[in-house]
């Protein structure tokens, strides 16, 4: 997928620095939080905010916040379930299908909480 595709029909500006953080997004394996990226991207933390929010507003990305109330942003495709680490806040997209329905609702996204192979260890 292209980040034209992503804007595609979308009421946003494609800047440069909106193309490269969307390019990292569409990259990356898992759900990432704006320490995760600062070091690759040209805007500053508000920036940051301000274009994760019209994102996500244009329903381009979603987000999962962890324990600690950090945020994490992924690319937005078919709905899925998110793990994150009671212990470490690792938040990680889970692979295998974990699938919840409910009569008359719509469920976008399903966080499953414990602790990751690590955290479980000590």
């Amino acid at each position: 997928m292209k980040v034209t595709n992503l804007i595609e029909g979308k009421d946003i500006k494609l800047t440069t620095a909106r193309k490269e953080l969307l390019e990292i997004l569409l990259c990356a394996s898992k759900p990432l939080s704006y320490e995760d990226v600062k070091k690759d991207i040209t805007m500053d933390k508000a920036t940051f905010y301000r274009n994760v929010t019209k994102f996500e507003e244009e329903k381009i990305i979603n987000s999962i916040e962890s324990h600690d109330k950090k945020r994490y942003f992924e690319i937005k495709q078919k709905p899925h379930a998110h793990f994150v680490c009671t212990k470490c806040n690792k938040v990680e997209c889970i692979k295998s299908g974990i699938y919840i329905t409910l009569q008359d609702y719509s469920i976008e996204n399903v966080v499953v909480q414990g602790y990751c192979p690590l955290c479980k260890l000590s």
